[in-house]
């Protein structure tokens, strides 16, 4: 398969159409509203990441934030890539630039939710989880029943570290 270039960037508030338009192709993700996405591109741009082609298409969307309670930790929020851009390893490679871009900002946890039997989302935080060196924990964080009335997966918590991120 041939490799599409793509930039990765910190987003900016003009990427937020266009990243709600990404997670919308994107199923099962959750949509957010434009207005949230919006957020996510400007007030949490240092934690997000995103991914656009030579002609400007956002293929690929990374949101996090860092819990006040936890500023060593990135929690992940949503992973989005276009479908025209799987299987080239977009995912991990956003990731582990965001990591080492907030790494350099005292970060040395990450945390995500996975929804049990989402098996892309398992093997792309395991396969960062490796390459970082880092152990990991699962905890249901959020309860089907408890939180979302049984119309939602139980959403369970990824939490991995510490690690370092060494430049050589």
């Amino acid at each position: 398969m041939t490799q599409t270039p793509v930039t990765l960037r910190k987003p900016e508030a003009t990427d937020g159409f266009a990243l709600n338009e990404l997670v919308e192709r994107c199923k099962p993700l959750d949509t957010n509203s434009v207005y949230c996405n919006l957020l996510q591109c400007s007030d949490f741009r240092d934690t997000a990441i995103a991914a656009l082609t030579d002609e400007g298409d956002l293929v690929g969307f990374i949101s996090g934030y860092r819990p006040p309670a936890r500023s060593n930790t990135l929690f992940v929020w949503q992973v989005a890539v276009d479908s025209r851009m799987r299987g080239q390893g977009l995912a991990l490679k956003m990731l582990m630039t965001l990591v080492k871009r907030v790494a350099a900002e005292g970060v040395d946890h990450i945390e995500t939710t996975i929804s049990p039997g989402n098996e892309g989302s398992e093997a792309l935080f395991k396969k960062a989880f490796r390459e970082l060196g880092a152990e990991y924990e699962t905890s249901v964080l959020f309860s089907s029943a408890t939180h979302f009335n049984g119309h939602h997966d139980d959403e369970v918590l990824y939490r991995a570290g510490p690690f370092a991120i060494t430049t050589a």
